[in-house]
């Protein structure tokens, strides 16, 4: 089959060995061909035999050729449509150091901070910024967006509030998406919320919590101190979504009570690509820190005790708690918040409140003209936004149109509209004629929008990282060093388990930053929007062609938005079907902590299905949960290939025991790396899955996000998939489950990224990518059998795209522990493989099909290097002065007069003679996690601790 379609020039340049490695390789794995590694690695009862329907092979060239002509149908108006989602100006030292800077976008996740401290440093910042601008204790590295940020503060509010009450109050003036957002979170979980008023329309019952908006999507600046005051009077909690620009001139929410505060970045230098990636973000009271979801940054020390920074508290995560978890978020916008933070750092507090009172001035100017000239304007107070009752607010909307200004349409006499950082003083000009403002009436004095009580008078940023970078050559400096101090895929392989660092080919980013993606309102008439919707839907049909599915939905943007899409939309097939009482969802012991937590996020009871010894389901042991619970089954959660990376043979048969009893396949589709291409898992026996982009189809890890999620469903859960009261039946469906993400197709400005990989590879190269995928985990897995043993294989000893080694024998003779190897290979200039997920005590390696035989080699070779010092050490006694515990090695550590260890420095810096001429250096030692979560600081420490 491989034959019958060429792969095109592109594929060559993604999989990393060439034919003849290849050639080498599959004799070491003892198979004679790909075909014959398929054939014995994947069980023939999930093949599809077919290749998948998409376009492509292109070149690099013809690719983005076609996606110019995509993007060149898109029409960039200006956009006054405001609803949290503003024009930006990226500086260019940001945007090329960073958003097109493989050293920023390819890193992984923090988890191993010793190589992680430039990118922690780059979201203590953000933390810092948050805190400063919020008026707040604590906040998180970030979260998906405003909407979903403001869903997790309620769920916080109702864990940690006293109150009985099962009712949330939302203001009616937050922003549209966000009221639909919280209202879809809380239906699965039993909460009843209602929106209005919030002087006039609480209910007398009581509520747990409410949200406000400061200022109102209206543009409206409320006196929220009197509504907070009540509210806790009544045993409530209150959560209050603001804009950070907006802080820099008011009040901040924290100052007037808030518990909770939530927003969006995005206009801090993040261009509004359709929706997003956007880093939202969380900000709280210190009491609060263990219920805060999502990641946050921590000041900690290492071995030497040097300041170091790590993820703090991670006993909230879900890996840990799984359906007792605080959250089912995965990530950060990592890259986002990064660029926020920076943008803060790069203008400092002068400067943004210098972007910020020009904004309002012109807003100002606008307000007197509109007056002047008769103008209702709805409120007579602002930030940058206004409303004016007009007599038609069609014949505005096409007014506007003809100057090329989108402006929101609130009603139908009613329209609204947002200056921000782009505004100029043509585009007020504009506005005051559309609405009727002649030129002779522009003579008049700016009106000021902001109650004197609402000016702000504390200071903010006043750490000096905000005062240091105003030069670009200094700030350049300043992100160079910072990217210096991590391992991205751009440095060396990155052979984490269950993650899939495959390529970012930098054809595939080149369209993120072009105009017609990247400067697009999510709510802009879509006849303007052609050029993305076809994107869109070229991607929504190839991923339902490579997936079996028989639609796609792109809303959720992480990977965690999936599994909870996925979820609701069983729901609703059972409640549509009279059967809404099935909520029991099965879960296998060895599946990724998020799908839990999910689980019970979209109000499932979990019940947890037994492994057996090779880390397969346990089939008699689900054929009985399944009986047991048989009225009541909503669903399994089952993650394919396993979660231990083998392919189990009786998938087909668990779907069937699944679907004879009522409920409903959850397939996590993780692990697609491995089947795309070559196995289709809504043909076999799955109903939904959701997709990670940012592992299979090359949408970069950012360093913890942004990801993308998209779900694929079968026929019969189509009308069940998320639908956006923003957009109407605009996304092919009238009646879905609700939004899940604030964007209605979610974070599309990074999709031309999987529509560029999909294209380049075309079909058959989809394939090659997957056998090398496979081939490459066999052939590491074979080349180090000896000397670690792998824990899991599927038939013919054969293993997936990943491969589990056992460490926990070492560890019983030798006291060497898996994470004392992480740790060491960061020496040898790795990045570490997944620590003790999914079995404790173990190293998960997933090398994907983007990697070289030479770098495969080189870790080999590393890790055998690694195996020979762990013999060297013996027995438990010695392991504490082995170079394995004391590992990473800064140069400082080796720069010291007196040296006492039972090794040489040079075996500490130089385990092999390449890295005398190629070397990372850990920029700290190996950090006191526990020290960190004992001492949790989350904003930038004292410049002291730095020098």
């Amino acid at each position: 089959m491989k034959d019958q379609i060429q792969t095109g020039p592109f594929a060559d340049r993604h999989i990393g060995p060439s034919a003849s490695d290849i050639d080498d390789m599959l004799a070491v794995v003892g198979v004679d061909s790909l075909d014959d590694l398929i054939d014995r690695a994947i069980p023939e009862v999930i093949r599809s035999h077919r290749l998948p329907e998409v376009a492509g092979p292109y070149t690099e060239e013809a690719a983005l050729r076609q996606l110019r002509a995509r993007a060149d149908r898109n029409e960039v108006f200006t956009s006054m449509i405001g609803m949290g989602y503003h024009g930006t100006i990226t500086p260019g030292v940001i945007q090329r150091n960073i958003l097109e800077n493989p050293g920023w976008y390819t890193a992984y996740t923090p988890y191993q901070p010793e190589i992680s401290q430039g990118r922690l440093e780059a979201l203590l910042n953000f933390q810092t910024a948050v805190c400063d601008l919020t008026g707040m204790e604590i906040a998180n590295a970030s979260l998906l967006d405003e909407a979903t940020a403001a869903a997790e503060a309620m769920s916080l509010m109702r864990r940690v509030g006293k109150s009985e009450s099962t009712t949330f109050f939302v203001d009616g003036d937050c922003h549209p998406q966000t009221i639909d957002v919280v209202m879809t979170r809380a239906v699965p979980l039993g909460l009843d919320v209602v929106v209005g008023d919030p002087v006039s329309d609480l209910p007398s019952a009581g509520v747990f919590g409410m949200l406000l908006q400061y200022p109102g999507s209206s543009g409206r600046i409320p006196d929220i101190g009197p509504i907070i005051h009540d509210a806790h009077e009544a045993g409530a909690l209150v959560a209050v979504a603001t804009d950070l620009l907006a802080s820099t001139l008011l009040v901040p929410a924290g100052e007037l009570g808030a518990d909770v505060v939530v927003g969006s970045s995005q206009r801090f230098g993040v261009p509004m690509m359709f929706g997003g990636p956007h880093a939202g973000f969380m900000a709280t009271r210190e009491d609060y820190r263990r219920s805060l979801p999502g990641r946050l940054v921590g000041v900690s020390v290492d071995a030497a005790g040097r300041s170091a920074l790590r993820l703090t508290l991670q006993t909230r995560e879900q890996h840990i708690r799984r359906e007792k978890a605080t959250s089912n978020i995965c990530t950060a916008q990592v890259l986002l918040a990064v660029m926020a933070g920076m943008y803060a750092v790069y203008h400092g507090p002068e400067g943004i409140t210098a972007i910020a009172e020009r904004i309002h001035g012109l807003t100002g100017v606008l307000v007197a003209r509109l007056l002047a000239a008769g103008v209702d304007v709805v409120h007579d107070t602002w930030f940058d936004t206004i409303q004016v009752h007009v007599e038609d607010a069609r014949v505005v909307l096409a007014r506007a149109r003809e100057l090329r200004i989108n402006v929101r349409a609130v009603d139908e006499t009613t329209v609204g509209m947002s200056l921000d950082e782009t505004t100029s003083m043509a585009e007020v000009d504009s506005v005051c004629s559309i609405l009727g403002s002649q030129a002779g009436t522009w003579a008049v004095t700016a009106r000021d929008g902001i109650p004197p009580d609402a000016r702000r008078t504390s200071a903010f940023l006043e750490h000096p990282t905000f005062h240091r970078y105003r030069s670009e050559t200094e700030m350049l400096r300043y992100l160079r060093r910072l990217q210096d101090a991590d391992i991205a895929l751009d440095r060396s392989m990155i052979p984490l388990g269950s993650c899939t660092m495959k390529l970012n080919a930098t054809a595939e980013m080149v369209p993120i930053t072009w105009p017609e993606f990247a400067n697009i309102h999510p709510f802009a008439p879509l006849d303007q929007a052609e050029g993305y919707l076809q994107m869109i839907r070229e991607l929504e049909s190839w991923l339902a062609s490579i997936t079996g599915y028989d639609a796609v939905s792109v809303q959720p943007n992480s990977g965690a938005q999936g599994e909870f899409a996925g979820l609701l939309a069983i729901r609703g097939y059972h409640e549509a079907n009279g059967e809404g009482h099935r909520n029991i969802c099965l879960i296998p012991s060895s599946a990724h902590g998020t799908n839990p937590a999910s689980a019970v996020m979209a109000g499932m009871q979990v019940v947890v299905v037994k492994c057996d010894e090779n880390g397969n389901i346990d089939v008699n042991d689900l054929r009985s949960r399944a009986d047991e619970y048989a009225e009541r089954l909503a669903a399994i959660m089952v993650t394919y290939p396993s979660t231990h990376g083998v392919f189990e043979e009786a998938i087909v048969e668990i779907c069937d025991i699944v679907h004879e009893h009522g409920g409903q396949v959850y397939l996590d589709g993780a692990n697609l790396n491995a089947m795309v291409g070559i196995a289709e898992p809504g043909s076999f026996g799955s109903d939904v899955s959701h997709l990670n982009l940012h592992k299979t189809f090359a949408i970069p890890h950012g360093g913890g996000g942004p990801g993308v999620g998209p779900i694929g469903v079968k026929a019969h859960l189509a009308p069940f998939v998320p639908g956006h009261r923003a957009v109407g039946d605009a996304l092919g469906r009238k009646d879905g489950t609700g939004a899940v993400s604030a964007a209605p197709w979610g974070s599309a400005g990074v999709l031309p990224i999987s529509w560029m990989y999909i294209a380049l590879l075309g079909p058959a190269g989809l394939r090659k990518a997957t056998e090398v995928a496979v081939l490459n985990a066999n052939y590491i897995a074979a080349s180090l059998a000896e000397h670690y043993p792998v824990l899991y294989t599927g038939p013919g000893g054969l293993v997936a795209h990943e491969c589990i080694l056992d460490i926990r024998q070492i560890e019983h003779e030798t006291g060497v522990t898996n994470e004392d190897i992480a740790k060491r290979l960061i020496d040898y200039g790795f990045h570490a493989p997944t620590m003790s997920f999914p079995v404790a005590g173990t190293l998960m390696i997933e090398p994907t099909e983007s990697e070289s035989k030479y770098e495969m080699d080189r870790f080999v070779d590393a890790m055998i290097a690694i195996r020979a010092e762990i013999g060297a050490v013996g027995n438990p006694d010695r392991a504490g002065d082995s170079v394995l515990r004391n590992a990473p090695h800064t140069a400082e550590d080796l720069l010291v007069e007196d040296w006492d260890r039972s090794y040489t420095r040079e075996e500490a810096a130089y385990p092999v003679s390449s890295l005398r001429t190629s070397k990372y250096w850990a920029p700290v030692g190996r950090i006191d996690n526990a020290y960190g979560d004992r001492h949790v600081v989350c904003s930038c420490p004292p410049i002291a601790d730095y020098t």
